[in-house]
């Protein structure tokens, strides 16, 4: 993508992020290691780069197809000829006159045959090569586009894959948390009990409160070890060994532009859809190789060929020698096909006109996730920005409804509910800002133009320690 139109759609974004790059920690950085680990290992993207490089031979397939081709071949083997001449003229030195009407007969019965073969040939008009050729070289364009969205996806990928490690692991430290929390409000709750000071009811309240904390423990590890395991096999890399970083803190990215900006720049350079626009001439060039006028063709021959056969026959020995050679041009045009050429050709331009409704529904679907992406930032950083303060407030009421359950005024049972909701929204706060981490790198993608350097601006977020927001 050009520069200034770069930065036109990066604005206040990710450049901002990097020129307050966070004093945090040098393992910050595990994001951008993880992403050279998933280029090495993820089975997808080495599938993509294989394609890639089958898809970069298809442009000298194109140029071969107007080259010269040259052949040979050779046979050897046992042949049996007979020939009869009639009515020839017979003429010898020291023979006169010539004789007409003269009669010649070979036999040759089993003999070896020796027969060698060369063929040119430079093909000089053929609408079915040239149609080829453009179908190859837009293949070749295809490839190119499939290898930029493989890379982008990875990246995606990659990010999607790490907070959903990061998010397991909070979710985790969050319940054993709570379930400590809940461990030491029963012990309370059976002291004050033994004095007389709470209803049983309050005992059985927290009892079926840790129980309930203990599975949702086990849901939460079961929860992470899928996680792991997801981001292990797109990099090889033991997720265990892994510290990852957690976004708590630092401002979040803008959509750096406006709505229609970055509809009118999917619209021009998302990479899905120039594929599906470039699938749709190919469908075209394909339909064009069986028209009327493609069916000819205009090529420049040569041949040279040799026939040796010795043996015996009816008359004795014999042998037999015949040497052509051939310089010309050949002129291809078919007459009939028994309605073959014509059935491919209603194929083909069928599926050309599929190709097109496929083209224009995946650039509506483009559009679309534009518009979701955009939205999903800058609503998204409002929305996180609001469950910080709501974070705020549910730290305020469970030390409220603490002091109020020392005086009474507040049960048990409300002091473990105030502390589930604080933790809750404290999650949901991180997943908010992690959707609009996700949701601006899809922007860009959704652009075509995302990068290492939009990686990097993630990264600066990152930060091992949790930190309210302010």
């Amino acid at each position: 993508m050009n520069p200034a139109i770069r930065k036109k759609f990066l604005g206040r974004s990710w450049l901002v992020l990097w020129g307050v790059m966070l004093p945090t920690w040098s393992e910050a950085s595990d994001l951008l290691n993880v992403w050279q680990a998933a280029q090495q290992h993820d089975l997808a993207y080495q599938a993509a780069a294989a394609g890639h490089q089958a898809g970069a031979t298809q442009k000298d397939q194109a140029s071969a197809l107007w080259r010269p081709t040259l052949q040979a071949s050779g046979t050897e083997g046992r042949m049996s000829s007979q020939s009869q001449i009639q009515g020839a003229q017979f003429s010898a030195p020291g023979f006169f006159p010539a004789t007409n009407n003269a009669n010649f007969n070979t036999s040759i019965n089993g003999g070896l045959l020796q027969r060698w073969s060369v063929q040119g040939r430079q093909p000089l008009i053929s609408g079915d090569r040239l149609a080829q050729g453009r179908e190859l070289d837009l293949k070749s364009q295809v490839a190119e586009l499939e290898w930029a969205n493989a890379r982008q996806d990875l990246i995606l990928r990659t990010v999607q894959r790490y907070f959903e490690v990061v998010l397991a692991q909070e979710a985790l430290r969050v319940a054993r948390q709570q379930t400590l929390a809940v461990e030491r409000a029963l012990a309370e709750v059976q002291r004050k009990f033994e004095l007389g000071e709470v209803p049983v009811t309050d005992t059985h309240e927290a009892l079926a409160r840790r129980e309930a904390m203990k599975a949702q423990v086990l849901a939460a590890e079961a929860n992470l070890q899928m996680k792991q395991q997801a981001l292990g096999d797109m990099t090889g890399i033991n997720s265990d060994e892994l510290t990852l970083a957690v976004p708590y803190s630092g401002a979040l990215p803008t959509a750096g532009a406006s709505l229609n900006d970055w509809l009118m720049d999917a619209s021009n350079h998302n990479l899905q859809w120039q594929e599906k626009s470039l699938q749709v001439e190919i469908a075209r060039q394909e339909a064009k190789r069986y028209g009327a006028l493609s069916s000819s063709s205009v090529d420049l021959v040569g041949e040279v060929d040799s026939d040796h056969l010795t043996g015996s026959g009816n008359y004795g020995s014999a042998s037999n020698t015949l040497r052509t050679s051939l310089v010309g041009v050949q002129v291809t045009i078919p007459l009939y096909s028994g309605g073959m050429r014509s059935a491919h050709q209603d194929e083909k331009t069928y599926l050309a006109r599929q190709a097109q409704a496929e083209s224009e529904q995946v650039h509506q679907l483009v559009l679309l996730s534009t518009r979701e992406a955009w939205l999903g930032v800058t609503t998204g950083t409002q929305r996180a920005e609001a469950l910080a303060h709501a974070m705020t407030a549910s730290d305020d009421r469970v030390n409220s409804t603490h002091l109020g359950q020392q005086v009474g005024d507040r049960s048990t049972l409300d002091l473990l509910n105030a502390q589930s909701e604080a933790a809750s929204t404290r999650l949901a706060w991180l997943q908010a800002r992690i959707d609009v981490l996700i949701n601006r790198l899809r922007l860009s993608a959704l652009g075509g133009h995302l990068e290492d350097s939009d990686l990097q601006g993630v990264n600066a977020l990152l930060t091992l320690s949790p930190s309210d927001p302010k």
